[in-house]
């Protein structure tokens, strides 16, 4: 009853709205969609925008990424981690950002690099800052949720399927850490 109502209301509000007004889809209702994810970036690949709600229900991984970087090869890690536990679950997601001056060139060519050198697949967001003022609006509710912001490159956040943050890593935790991983497991076993 409650999403007929919801989709009804939605319906109306699309036929009232302006022809170039964009309306959300029923399907990402509030009621669907915790708060933190509900935002939209653009795919690195392509810069299609792409809503976060689509992760609702899943443990996410949100890591801040640098091509330049000492951490680099922990994409290796994070990409055997996604391929692991995707079935279960899991989602990496990777935000490539140059605010330690270590990300260089455009959104394709991260992507390239990401694809060619470390066989990435996960989920990966057009380049953006992820500390300070500037940051997206992803890490600035991780940020405040958490009590800490990135420190340096592949810094990490682990979401709960509710949509809640429940964990911080640094840099120095890798995506093989048995404690970080024993995390990831206890987080996919809870409902």
């Amino acid at each position: 009853m409650l999403r007929t109502i919801v989709f009804l209301l939605a319906c109306s509000a699309a036929l009232a709205a302006p022809a170039h007004a964009q309306v959300a889809p029923p399907a990402t209702s509030a009621a669907s969609c915790p708060q933190l994810l509900d935002k939209t970036f653009p795919r690195l690949q392509d810069e299609k925008p792409q809503s976060l709600c689509q992760y609702a229900g899943k443990v996410l991984l949100v890591v801040n990424t640098a091509s330049y970087c000492g951490f680099t090869p922990q994409y290796q890690g994070l990409e055997a981690l996604h391929a692991k536990y995707k079935e279960r679950g899991l989602v990496v997601l990777g935000f490539p950002s140059n605010d330690f001056l270590q990300e260089k060139g455009s959104n394709k060519d991260i992507a390239e690099f990401c694809e060619n050198t470390f066989g990435v697949k996960f989920p990966m967001f057009a380049a953006s800052s992820v500390r300070g003022s500037k940051a997206n609006a992803l890490f600035k509710d991780l940020s405040a949720a958490t009590g800490e912001s990135p420190k340096w490159n592949f810094n990490k956040y682990l979401v709960g399927r509710n949509g809640q943050p429940v964990a911080y890593y640094g840099s120095t935790t890798t995506p093989d850490d048995k404690a970080f991983v024993a995390r990831i497991e206890q987080l996919l076993a809870a409902p």
